[in-house]
This record gives C-alpha cells, structure tokens and sequence, in this order.
C-alpha cells in the first residue's frame, strides 16, 4: 500500500513538471509595447485631419496585433520630448525580448542633413530655429536603440510637405536614415522615397496608412514582406508619385499576426525566388531577371526591391514603357539622397565639394554651401595648430644647429623630420662619453711632473755641486754646499 502511494506521488509531480515545462511563462512571450503619435492640430500652420485619423486607425490595428498602445495626439516640443521618454521606460522595464514600435503621424523637416519631427507649437522663423523647437529624429532612434530590445520598429508618416515660409532653404522630405549604422534590430519605414514629399491623401487617412491597415493584417507576413507590398499599393494608389522607402537591421523574425497558413494573398505578379531577394545584387544580375517580364510585373518587382541596381536595370530594359519616367525620377532622386547622406556622414570639404560638382541646382545645394562654409570656417584655426605641433622637432634640432631656426613642415608628416631625429639620437652618446670620461684633464703638464717627482734635497745638492766642481777647479766642494743651500731656500 505504500508503494503505491510514493509510486502515485512521484507520478503525480512528474506530470506538474512536465506541464510547467510546456506551458509557456510570462518570460517567454513576446511583450509588444507601441507609442503612436498624431500630430494634426498644428498651431502656426493649417491643420492635417488625416493625421489624427492616421493614428486612429494605427492604435486599433496594433492593438489587435497584441501591442500595448500609448496614444498621444498634438503634442506640443516638451510634451512630445516626455511622451519619448516615459514610452522609453515602459520598454526598459519590459525587458529584453520586447518589440516597440512607434508611429508617428505629422510633418517632418529636414534641416542641414538631420530629420526632425514637428510639434504643434513650432513656431520658426529661421533655419536655425528648427534644432531648437523640433525634435530630432536621431534622439528618438537613440534613446530606444540603448535599451535592450528584441525588435525595434519605427513608421515614420511624416514626408509631407513644408508648411513653414521661413523655411524655404530647407531640402525636401527627409534625408536617409541608414539603420545598419546604428544598433542592431531596428527596422525604420519613411511613408516615401528620402527627398520625396508624401501626401495627405482624398480620404480618412493618408495613403501610406491606408496600405498599412490593409496589408499588416494578413496572417503570417514577415516584416519585409509586409512592407514591400505596402510600397507597391501606395506607387498604384498614388500613381507612381509616392513610393515608401524602409532600412533594415533586424536580426529576428517578426510577424504583426501569426497563422497556420503560408501567407495572406499570393505572390506579387511575375514573382520568384529571386525577386524579393537582397538589393545586393548588380544591374546586370537585375537584367537578366527581369529580361522577358511585361513590363508591369517587372516594374512592381523593381518597386518591391527599391533600389538603385533595380531601377536601372529597368529603364535600360524597358526604355518605351509607361512606367519609365517615373523610375527614372525615382533613379534620379535616389543618387542625389545617397550623395547627400554620403556628404553629411563625411562631413568635410572635399565631400560637400563633390556634392555640388554633381548637383549644384538641387534644393540641397544652398545646404551644402552653407555647410561648406561652416566645415571651412570649423578648420581654419588649423595652420595654426599644425605650426604650433612641430616646436618639439624645433627643440631636439637646437643642439645640433643652434644657429639656423628650422623651417616648419609644409604637412603634418614631414619625411625630412625623421633624418634630423635619428641624427640627434646618434650624436647624443659621443657627447655623454665626453662629458663622463675625462682622463686627459688630470694629467700634469710635462714641468710640473719633473718638479713634484723631484728626488730628495741631499741627492740634487751633490749633483750640482759636482757639476760646479768640475768647471771651477778647487771650489768645487764649496760651491756644491752653496748649490745645495740656495735650491732649499727656493725649495722652502
């Protein structure tokens, strides 16, 4: 009977074990956390009603996603700034496998090369204003991009166009944003192509939303797959004149619904495996995939892949189509954006030189000149420097040439430099020999050696007296004890 009982026991807890290990914790679920701001009731400028429909229609559409959803709607610069950083701290606390997204529905501005959102009370009336009313995109990429997150996903609707008369130097659009520069698992999504303005749309909500509450719908879409059909629906709702434009540095999959099915809607027309692949590919690799396609089916695989090598690629293959103008605007504008990021990231002359050598008559070039000015104006105290840095080559060359002042070198890496100092390295231990052993110093001149190693009085004064004998005749004796007396009164 007790056997029994232990054997239920140990039964009993094996299968709570088991279920605790199949049953899934609060841990390993996926928290989803989504800030969505509308900003339409601008106070300077006319309204956007499509904006507050925009973040409407996003808050239901995340929510059934499985987001918590913080939704704020025409924040002024300091409500905007405290809505970023307490959306911040629900995602800290959520821990490390939290998605956090965040929509924003409004007008964006590009100023100078950096990308900023606009509140409500933004009132500039200068360029210079901007960095301090608006709210730079950067910051909010940053602050989330610090924390510990699984994904990090960012819907920017904010292309539209500039309102604002005291801003008539500012680029169009928004500049690009490359998210492989920064942190890892981000994924940011303009609502058209960077340097291209989006619409607000005839209807409740902009276009660009309109394809997102459509497309983000259908069970078991990756992410990238998600947006690629979004950019095809808004190009034919728009005509061509709006195309979205997104950057990738995800490292995990991520779906907005899960299901059991391959996907929501079948592929796009004239699709294979190599149509939704990496945009790494060459214009000849393109070529050779789109050759034979109609040309719709092939635009909308360009379209899809958005890239430079895609749209090239098409209108050297399909020269006649209707779709040509177009890609070829798009082409057009897409080299000029990735010159202009490549020229900001670098941030010198000769990069904003380059800039204008090829596009001296885009509405970015009063920037580049403006920003030329300032990089030049930033290295001017640099001579200065540079003459100031070779005082210690001056210092090592003095004891070599005391006489001649060194001229200071045209760059700062002067190859005459190194003969000077390896000659001072080498002359330096004949002199420390010199100082260290002076052995002829200390010996006597040759008089001096005769008189202190003189012999003995007695011995001198016989050797004179003898002398003196000899020549004298019979004085000799005496003139020897005279010889001996007077050399011990010099002596003495």
């Amino acid at each position: 009977m007790r056997r029994r009982v232990l054997r239920n026991l140990f039964l009993a807890s094996s299968l709570v074990g088991l279920a605790q290990v199949m049953t899934p914790t609060d841990a390993d679920a996926e928290a989803r956390l989504a800030l969505v701001i509308g900003q339409s009731a601008y106070r300077t400028v006319p309204e956007l009603p499509n904006a507050a429909n925009d973040a409407k229609g996003m808050t239901e559409l995340l929510g059934n996603a499985g987001f918590t959803v913080t939704t704020a709607a025409n924040l002024a610069q300091n409500e905007m700034r405290a809505a970023i950083s307490d959306f911040a701290g629900k995602v800290s606390a959520s821990g490390a496998d939290t998605v956090a997204l965040v929509f924003y529905a409004g007008h964006g501005l590009q100023i100078d090369g950096e990308n900023y959102l606009v509140p409500v009370d933004l009132d500039p009336k200068r360029e210079a204003d901007i960095p301090l009313q608006g709210v730079r995109l950067n910051d909010l990429l940053n602050t989330l991009g610090a924390l510990p997150t699984r994904a990090r996903i960012f819907m920017l609707d904010a292309c539209r166009n500039n309102p604002f008369p005291a801003l008539s130097g500012a680029g169009h659009g928004l500049a690009i944003v490359d998210t492989k520069a920064g942190a890892p698992g981000s994924f940011i999504s303009y609502s058209t192509s960077p340097g291209a303005e989006a619409e607000d749309g005839s209807g409740i909500d902009s276009p660009y939303t309109t394809a997102a509450l459509t497309v983000a719908k259908q069970p078991n879409l990756p992410i990238e797959e998600v947006f690629k059909r979004i950019r095809i629906a808004v190009a034919q709702s728009t005509d061509g004149r709006q195309i979205p434009w997104e950057s990738s540095s995800l490292t995990t999959d991520f779906r907005f619904f899960g299901g059991e099915s391959g996907g929501g809607q079948p592929s796009l027309p004239g699709a294979s495996a190599m149509a939704l692949a990496s945009g790494t590919r060459s214009v000849a690799d393109w070529r050779k995939d789109l050759q034979g396609k109609e040309p719709k089916a092939a635009y909308e695989l360009v379209i899809a892949d958005d890239t430079v090598e895609a749209y090239q690629a098409y209108v050297e293959l399909y020269a006649q189509a209707s779709y040509t103008p177009r890609l070829r605007t798009i082409l057009e504008r897409r080299r000029q954006m990735l010159a202009w990021e490549r020229a900001t990231a670098i941030n010198t002359r000769a990069s904003f030189e380059a800039y204008l050598a090829n596009w001296d008559n885009s509405d970015l070039a009063a920037t580049a000149r403006r920003l030329l000015l300032r990089v030049q104006n930033r290295n001017y105290a640099l001579p200065v420097a540079a003459a100031a840095a070779p005082a210690p080559v001056a210092v090592a060359m003095a004891p070599t040439c005391p006489c001649s002042a060194p001229s200071t070198p045209a760059t700062p890496v002067n190859p005459a430099v190194a003969p000077v100092i390896k000659k001072r390295v080498d002359d330096t231990p004949p002199k420390r020999k010199v100082v260290e052993t002076p052995p002829k110093p200390r010996r006597p001149p040759p008089d001096e050696v005769v008189y202190e190693r003189a012999p003995p009085p007695e011995a001198v004064g016989v050797g004179i007296g003898v002398g003196i004998g000899l020549g004298m005749g019979m004085g000799g004796r005496g003139g020897g004890g005279y010889g001996r007396g007077d050399y011990n009164r010099g002596r003495y």
